[in-house]
């Protein structure tokens, strides 16, 4: 019996009872067991959903249970990596056995779509589900060849699953079976935020004509940037997206389609899928990568009562003076804001006014520090400092974490102006 209490073999009267038995199992037992006292059973082309417990149960005419085993049965999967973006991949199967030119080879995916058939001495592309025509191929001399493996063009992440083969005789009866699990791995770029740009890198061996569109998409389904008929296409763009994205100006002769994204932020943080159509719209290629943009964290930690706090922030670029500087708490709230040369005391929220202060020359000396007076308990809080040009892009984003401990009198001397412990996290 198998985990759900299905027949999985039944031996009586001397010989097997195949009408008793689950159509799903292909089984065999000692002809001889009774005499050898082996009731081993034999499952022929396990496959994964044969895993699990399966109980031999012996019993009498009358029904009593004379003795009784347990097995478990784990049946392991062949495991194909491959990264998103490559030509193909290969789903192996070599085979001993001697095929004849009756049999039907049958490739088909975990949602049990019909992903290749040969049969009749030939591929019928027909049978095909239409998400892989024309994207399967299989060795033509398969059946001469003993080999069974399946060449899957173009794989991307959707394609990751379980793909099983399973070869008919004409009359229909499974001769053999075999599984391979296909793991399609997408790329993963990191970068920390206040970084000039990141490359989203996408190369492929293909000779592309110039009636290709390379079409970069974010995980929200929005156009990161879009080349045609020769040139970039601005006007696709979503607008978050727009004066950011540049692509290599020869491209097709390159065969380079990374992307190159600038000023990349958290709010970037996202899948990002490079698909290339020809010109009837087909898809010839498609890459996905993940983009993970790691803002720099500072943890701060100072003991309440002291007269101040420093919340790091600096930068190795020049910075015109053009930029915005703004702080803010994790609630959201302004703590102060630098713009124009000067601080912005009307901008900041009630609860930090006159509490503020950054260096007096904090553009010229890359120092953008905060300042904050008289901490307190409350003021236990993320603080991000964001520096932005005149047209509201984010040039960098730090976060700064603050501990404010409770202190006593004596461990609060009032000239302390440094923090106890500044750390990057």
């Amino acid at each position: 019996m198998d985990r759900y209490n299905g027949k999985v073999h039944v031996y009586q009267i001397g010989s097997d009872q195949p009408g008793e038995q689950n159509q799903f199992y292909r089984t065999k037992m000692d002809e001889n067991l009774l005499k050898t006292g082996d009731l081993s059973l034999t499952a022929r082309w396990p496959t994964y959903e044969d895993s699990g417990t399966f109980t031999c149960r012996v019993s009498s005419r009358k029904g009593d249970v004379l003795m009784e085993k347990q097995v478990w049965l784990k049946v392991k999967v062949k495991q194909v990596e491959v990264e998103s973006g490559e030509e193909s991949v290969l789903l192996p199967w070599t085979i001993t056995e001697d095929l004849d030119g009756d049999v039907r080879v049958e490739w088909t995916d975990v949602r049990d779509r019909v992903v290749h058939v040969y049969q009749n001495g030939s591929d019928q592309p027909e049978e095909q589900d239409q998400r892989y025509r024309t994207r399967t191929r299989m060795d033509e001399n398969l059946l001469k060849n003993k080999d069974l493996s399946l060449t899957l063009s173009r794989p991307t992440n959707g394609d990751g699953g379980r793909y099983t083969c399973i070869v008919y005789n004409k009359k229909g009866d499974v001769l053999m079976e075999k599984q391979v699990q296909l793991e399609v791995k997408v790329q993963q770029v990191m970068v920390e935020s206040g970084e000039e740009s990141v490359l989203l890198s996408c190369r492929t061996t293909q000779s592309l004509d110039g009636d290709v569109r390379v079409e970069w998409r974010d995980g929200y389904n929005r156009k990161v940037h879009v080349y045609q008929n020769g040139s970039d296409q601005p006007g696709e763009q979503d607008q978050i997206y727009r004066t950011r994205t540049k692509m290599d100006e020869n491209l097709l002769e390159n065969k380079d389609l990374s992307l190159t994204l600038i000023r990349p932020t958290d709010g970037d943080n996202n899948f990002y899928t490079c698909r290339v159509y020809n010109k009837d719209g087909a898809k010839l290629m498609e890459k996905k990568i993940q983009l993970e943009v790691i803002v720099q964290q500072v943890l701060v930690e100072v003991k309440s009562g002291v007269e101040s706090v420093k919340l790091p922030c600096r930068t190795t670029k020049d910075l015109d003076g053009d930029v915005r500087v703004v702080w803010r708490d994790g609630i959201g709230r302004k703590v102060h804001v630098y713009q124009n040369g000067s601080d912005q005391p009307e901008e900041q929220n009630q609860f930090y006014r006159t509490r503020t202060r950054m260096d007096k020359n904090p553009l010229k000396n890359k120092d953008l520090s905060l300042t904050l007076s008289w901490p307190r308990e409350r003021d236990r809080e993320r603080y991000i400092c964001i520096v932005y040009n005149r047209n509201g892009d984010v040039l960098m984003k730090t976060q700064v974490r603050l501990q404010v401990k409770a202190g006593t009198d004596q461990d609060q001397p009032e000239d302390i102006r440094e923090p106890l412990m500044v750390q990057s996290v």
